[in-house]
């Protein structure tokens, strides 16, 4: 059965990228540190067009093949703008499914396997998970994260925790109105990294 499991790359003190991100400035000041562990490493592993290339540690290494053993990609379009669209697609081809409140613009990045979803974060998951099939689907985005555990369509959260203090830019999750109870079910302690694999509790 498809989950949806959220990755992403956090600091210490909750920011995924640094202050003043922007879209001439995706990551903001010092953000790029938060993604270190995917290119300062020995061991590597390719996720496709569109992406560079991961050269991770030993440890790591089995976490980020996880993550491009997914099956499609659920992403805000913010990052995916900031991302530039990974060219056009995400690893091996699969399905991307660009959360976003309003309409995309005539010039907005078009592949054959992308898809801009208006109708709401429910109906973009349920996409992404038909899309996966029995592979699961990665989820990208602090909004696009919030709102999927806020509609309870979030299953599980792999947090990549940098040991940085950013002290300032875009939290991962902002204000979420009411607490959430995760279960830990994972920890990998790998250079620059520990990886944190939680469960959103029913």
């Amino acid at each position: 059965m498809s989950r949806s499991v959220l990755y992403m790359s956090m600091s210490l003190d909750g920011f995924i990228t640094g202050p003043d991100d922007g879209p001439d400035n995706g990551l903001g000041t010092g953000g790029e540190q938060l993604h270190a562990w995917l290119f300062d490493g020995d061991h590597e592993a390719r996720g496709g067009v569109g992406l560079p290339v991961i050269r991770t540690s030993a440890a790591s290494l089995p976490v980020a093949q996880e993550m491009l053993a997914t099956g499609a990609v659920l992403t805000g379009k913010r990052t995916f703008d900031a991302a530039g669209g990974w060219g056009g697609g995400h690893h091996n081809g699969v399905h991307i499914e660009v959360f976003t409140r309003s309409e995309p613009v005539a010039d907005a990045i078009q592949g054959p396997n992308i898809h801009y979803a208006t109708d709401g974060i429910e109906a973009a998951m349920a996409r992404a998970k038909a899309a996966a099939g029995d592979r699961d689907v990665l989820v990208h985005g602090a909004t696009t994260a919030q709102l999927a555990l806020q509609a309870g369509v979030l299953d599980e959260l792999e947090i990549h925790q940098v040991p940085v203090l950013l002290g300032g830019g875009r939290s991962l999750f902002g204000t979420l109105g009411s607490p959430r109870q995760l279960d830990l079910v994972r920890v990998v302690d790998a250079p620059g990294v520990t990886h944190l694999r939680y469960r959103v509790a029913g």
